[in-house]
């Protein structure tokens, strides 16, 4: 019986040591923007804001296309 809590004891003790370790790499994850490593893949924080920029400015450049557009059309047909 006690070398089974032994073995209990030296296990809980490993498993301690192991969930700090966990905590370390989620908490240093967190830091570099949640997005580490994953696929073998880094991205990093300024890569992917400045993905959501492109798309953002994309968006707003496609909108003021389409209105312009829309406003030429009107024009010709004599409403402007």
């Amino acid at each position: 019986m006690a070398a089974l809590r032994q073995a209990e004891a030296k296990l809980q003790k490993q498993t301690d040591i192991v969930r700090q370790q966990l905590d370390v790499v989620r908490a240093a994850s967190n830091i570099l923007g949640r997005d580490v490593a994953r696929g073998g893949k880094r991205i990093a924080i300024i890569e992917r804001n400045g993905q959501w920029l492109r798309l953002r400015q994309r968006g707003f450049s496609k909108a003021t296309k389409e209105r312009w557009s829309k406003f030429r059309a009107e024009k010709k047909k004599g409403k402007h």
